[in-house]
């Protein structure tokens, strides 16, 4: 894996974190917690997506999926905590 392959995973799951923060209202861990949690998440959506059978064509097909991984994932911290 290059190191600018590395880079781009880390961006799209920074912006997903970012995005899952804003979608989840309050349920989030501040901007460098999301950005985290966008990085593990976008993990899990790639699972997910894989799982339903959907692929994740482009940046914006992958910042879709990390995306959905990261909101699932603030949802499922919520869960716990609680």
């Amino acid at each position: 894996m290059s190191v600018s392959t590395i880079l781009a995973m880390l961006v799209i799951g920074a912006i997903a974190g970012w995005l899952a923060g804003k979608i989840m209202q309050g349920q989030g861990f501040g901007l460098l917690g999301n950005i985290a949690v966008g990085i593990v998440g976008s993990l899990l959506g790639g699972l997910v997506f894989g799982m339903l059978g959907f692929a994740s064509i482009g940046i914006i097909g992958s910042i879709i999926s990390a995306t959905v991984g990261a909101v699932l994932l603030l949802y499922i911290i919520q869960k716990v905590k609680s």
